[in-house]
């Protein structure tokens, strides 16, 4: 609280008057703190103002601002005491910081739904995927096709230790569902894990999935941050289900991951939901295949499918033909999977509505922890047909892209080309009971800028169908801007200025933080943003990187609290805050996840970028091979090779000192010791 006490002297009135002006910081959750802690200090602040009221003496006037100024001082460090607290508490959990960051702004305020009713969202979502089958209804079923693969019939057991160990690592989240909380179930899992293990056990044995898990509590939740919430359309639903149900799911999963990764069944190109595969690592894939392209002056055509409620519609017999077929679940096995997807429903909970119950006849349900893994299954023809037209393809969930590479000249075929293999995507599609959004579908063409002056302005479009996709100057890959000239000058701009704007909503709270949190939410909504796919900056120019750094400077100056012409911000960033700068955070990034390839941690597409160096490289090096070095091809060192992972990783890493390529170095220690190699370089 921030007491301003100014003399006022009204016509006719004492000199000795005063008004106090309270301009109260915004807080809810810390009430309680105030009310236990503050009503002493509050209570003697004003029995002196009203003593001074009555007395109106120079000594009373000084007793009474010492009062107020100790009232304050304590309100101040109960505040800070309060949010440093729940944000310490916060770290790691981003939905969790999300919420306590409004709570310090007071910012309460929620998507306006009030005009529709739990009963129009559940109509809504039954109707949309009733709308999606009955477009697709015409074309024939797809006629899974029957693959040699091992077979999985039976289930291994469920142990009491691993039941523990599976619930101490859940969230404390808790369904509406549930007969008990979370924190509850794992306070006493010592007790109630070898009950729970008998139950999964019985499960798992007998093929039947309990028919109380498979309700489902669905919320309607925003699909992008900025879109209209009074538009139905705009909303996707999110299961929430009981915890115990997540707790079997997540039993099987461990399972049927471990099968498929041991037979080689996942499919290479698809990145979600996967150890070691991420939106990074995926997006990392794409660009160094289109910067190689453009180095070898080939101009590119990528293309972004988006489909309508993927995971609303997937059909649940052809899903049990796939998981019997082509990926080898027999017995028990696959009957559990068809006692899962049997039987389901949801009711929608807004505000304090309940919708009627909605019985699904298809789906996985979002939210759960096999619905991800089903998908991908479901899915993964979708790599052969890529394939059968020459297309290179990478999926993350229902985000594909399709990609190719041409000369300039023939570019026009190469549209063909892209244009029959979208044909057949969507035929197949269709033929699952899927649909390709068209109207959300996205062509890139990228290459240098000399090709790109070559083609000028029209560039050959996409004709699917009626519908006709034209070229886009930039395209929005899984959070990162990509521009035809593959420069990442408007994918800097775009961070920086999202940066900036949780940078102004942080110097509105700051006041209210003490240091130690205001870096807390600065790692969270600032430093995140700078780091995310910044590999892809490797050798990228001083200008676009500069603009980043601007970013650091201002987080930093939010953190110290000091103003923008300040002198000491390098030592600032350096000796106090331990960041490292925007050119030397690349090569960092770039050293981790050569580290990961090295160690068997990284997606096989980036694994094979990783080659050691031959006999003549380890010469070229003067030093043997025991070195660790690796292969950097001499013929793709250009400006537009050297950016790509493929070399920039590779030369990162033969240019680290011998004591970090160490194969016995830990993980954690290689972080440590890369981050102080390169900051003493610095």
């Amino acid at each position: 609280m921030n007491c301003v006490i100014t003399p006022n002297s009204p016509k006719g009135g004492s000199k000795n008057k005063f008004v106090v002006f309270v301009n109260k910081i915004k807080v809810q959750s810390n009430k309680v703190c105030y009310k236990f802690f503050c009503v002493k200090t509050r209570r003697r602040a004003r029995a002196m103002e009203r003593r001074l009221r009555r007395t109106r003496s120079d000594s009373d006037r000084k007793v009474w601002v010492d009062k107020l100024k100790a009232m304050r001082t304590l309100y101040e460090e109960k505040n800070n005491a309060y949010w440093r607290s729940e944000i310490a508490a916060s770290k790691g959990d981003t939905k969790r910081i999300w919420r306590t960051f409004k709570s310090v702004l007071g910012d309460d305020s929620t998507a306006d739904t009030d005009v529709y009713t739990a009963d129009d969202f559940a109509s809504f979502f039954k109707e949309k995927v009733e709308a999606v089958r009955a477009s697709t209804a015409a074309t024939p079923l797809y006629d899974v096709p029957h693959r040699l693969t091992p077979t999985m019939d039976e289930w291994n057991d469920v142990t009491t230790e691993e039941v523990e160990k599976l619930i101490s690592s859940a969230l404390n989240k808790t369904c509406q569902l549930d007969p008990a909380p979370t924190w509850l179930v794992k306070d006493m899992r010592g007790l109630l894990s070898p009950y729970i293990s008998m139950l999964f056990c019985k499960s798992l044995t007998t093929g039947c999935f309990p028919q109380e898990f498979k309700a489902a509590v669905v919320r309607p939740l925003l699909k992008k941050t900025g879109l209209d919430a009074s538009e139905l359309r705009n909303y996707r639903p999110v299961s929430n289900l009981p915890f115990l149900s997540k707790l079997l799911e997540k039993v099987v999963q461990v399972r049927i991951q471990a099968f498929f990764d041991s037979n080689g069944l996942m499919p290479s190109m698809q990145s979600a939901y996967r150890r070691f595969h991420s939106t990074e690592t995926a997006v990392t894939k794409v660009f160094n295949d289109l910067l190689l392209a453009a180095n070898a002056g080939q101009m590119s055509a990528l293309c972004l499918l988006d489909l309508t409620a993927a995971f609303d519609t997937v059909d649940h017999e052809l899903l049990l033909l796939r998981l019997e077929r082509q990926f080898g679940l027999r017995g028990t096995v696959l009957a559990w999977f068809r006692s899962y997807l049997s039987g389901r429903s949801f009711r929608v909970i807004l505000s304090s509505s309940t919708s009627s119950i909605v019985y699904i006849v298809c789906s996985v349900p979002q939210g759960s922890v096999l619905g991800p893994l089903l998908f991908i299954v479901y899915t993964a023809d979708l790599a052969d047909i890529a394939e059968k037209h020459g297309v290179s393809i990478h999926a993350f969930a229902d985000d594909t892209q399709l990609y190719l590479h041409c000369r300039c000249a023939d570019t026009m075929s190469a549209a063909v080309q892209l244009e029959q293999c979208i044909a057949d995507v969507g035929c197949w599609m269709s033929a699952n009971r899927l649909k390709l959004n068209r109207d959300k579908t996205e062509l890139l063409w990228a290459g240098s800028r000399h090709s790109l002056s070559q083609q000028g302005r029209c560039r050959p479009v996409l004709q699917l169908g009626s519908d006709t996709i034209t070229a886009c100057d930039h395209v929005r890959l899984l959070g990162v801007t990509l521009s035809s000239d593959l420069s990442l000058d408007r994918h800097v701009s775009t961070v920086s200025t999202s940066c900036f704007y949780w940078l102004r909503q942080l110097r509105r709270s700051r006041r209210s933080l003490d240091a130690e949190s205001a870096a807390t939410l600065v790692h969270a909504f600032v430093a995140s943003r700078v780091d995310y796919c910044n590999a892809l900056l490797a050798y990228a120019p001083k200008v676009t990187t500069d603009k980043l750094q601007r970013v650091l400077n201002a987080a930093a100056r939010v953190v110290s609290g000091t103003k923008k012409f300040d002198r000491g911000l390098s030592q600032l960033l350096h000796t106090e805050l331990h960041w490292l700068d925007v050119p030397e955070r690349v090569t960092y990034k770039l050293g981790v996840m050569m580290y990961s390839c090295l160690h068997g941690q990284a997606p096989q597409y980036l694994l094979d970028f990783c080659q050691p160096a031959s006999d003549v490289a380890s010469r070229r090096h003067l030093r043997s091979s025991g070195r660790r070095l690796l292969d950097v091809p001499r013929q793709h060192r250009s400006t537009f090779a050297r950016r790509a992972f493929s070399v920039a990783g590779p030369s990162v890493w033969n240019s680290l000192p011998d004591y970090l390529r160490d194969p016995a170095v830990g993980r954690d220690t290689f972080c440590r010791h890369l981050k102080t190699f390169l900051y003493v370089a610095h």
